[in-house]
């Protein structure tokens, strides 16, 4: 009888769960509601729902500690605690997304101009294109990283001279400058006309960064005020017309921006105003 009282207790022994270490109730109570919690709460809204004698302040740096090396930290924003996913778990929520966005034939044109004839000014721009070019249509190809200010021409008024960069090089997949499409492959593919006035060429740009003779660097300052938003609203309007490019409205503004098409000693002085009261850049 004695053995078998033994085993009984034993089996009654080997059958109860043995307990960890009981967890202060202080904490379980502040877990449970900072969780249910759809927002950040105070001590004082915290204090009013535990018992008596609790120091929230202290259990609640206990409970930081707590999770201070889990996927969820309790931090303190405003003087509010909330859990948050941990910093170097941040990447987990985050979401990429692609934005298309569509170049206007104006942008376009720009952009071959400056790749093909760079370093080139805007009133050169202007010439080459037979229209008022906007800055906003400059605006948005410095947005997207194609185009860059290389420095300052040697003429009166100092105007600023544009280049592509690594990125534009990038985005069409070519090795160097000297990788663009000379006449015969623009031919070819219909780009130009096969019957091209007398003399007509096509430009070898050159991949040298370095200034040239007619060159000044930028001066400290300069290119971060060059990519700053227009203050402006007056040039932001002449933004509008570019999203619709009618081919019609190209041909407009050539009498009107006859006189702007010459190398004007300092187009970017004058231009602004010129654009709104013309015919509206393509």
């Amino acid at each position: 009888m004695a053995s078998l009282a033994e085993v009984r207790i034993m089996e009654d022994t080997e059958d109860t769960p043995v307990n960890p270490q009981a967890r202060p109730e202080e904490l379980r109570l502040l877990e449970a509601l900072l969780f249910a919690s759809a927002e950040p709460l105070d001590q004082a809204t915290l204090a009013k729902r535990m018992p008596e004698g609790v120091d929230v302040k202290s259990a609640l740096a206990q409970l930081q500690a707590d999770y201070a090396l889990r996927g969820v930290n309790l931090v303190k924003i405003a003087n509010k605690w909330t859990f948050r996913t941990a910093g170097d778990l941040a990447w987990l929520m985050t979401r990429e997304s692609t934005e298309t966005r569509k170049l206007s034939r104006a942008a376009i044109e720009v952009l071959a101009i400056i790749a093909y004839h760079q370093p080139v000014t805007r009133a050169e721009i202007e010439e080459i294109r037979g229209v008022v070019t906007s800055k906003g249509t400059l605006d948005v190809l410095l947005e997207t990283g194609w185009i860059r200010p290389r420095g300052r021409r040697k003429t009166p008024g100092r105007p600023l001279t544009f280049g592509t960069t690594e990125t534009f090089l990038s985005q069409f997949t070519l090795e160097a400058l000297t990788d663009l499409p000379g006449l015969e492959e623009l031919k070819g593919t219909g780009l130009l006309d096969s019957r091209l006035p007398t003399g007509f060429s096509v430009p070898s740009p050159s991949d040298d960064p370095a200034l040239r003779e007619d060159e000044d660097p930028l001066e400290g300052g300069e290119l971060e005020l060059t990519l700053a938003p227009v203050a402006d609203p007056e040039p932001e309007a002449a933004i509008e017309p570019e999203a619709a490019v009618e081919p019609e409205a190209a041909a407009e503004p050539e009498a009107a921006a006859e006189p702007e098409a010459s190398f004007d000693p300092g187009p970017e002085a004058s231009s602004g105003p010129e654009i709104d009261s013309g015919s509206g850049d393509d």
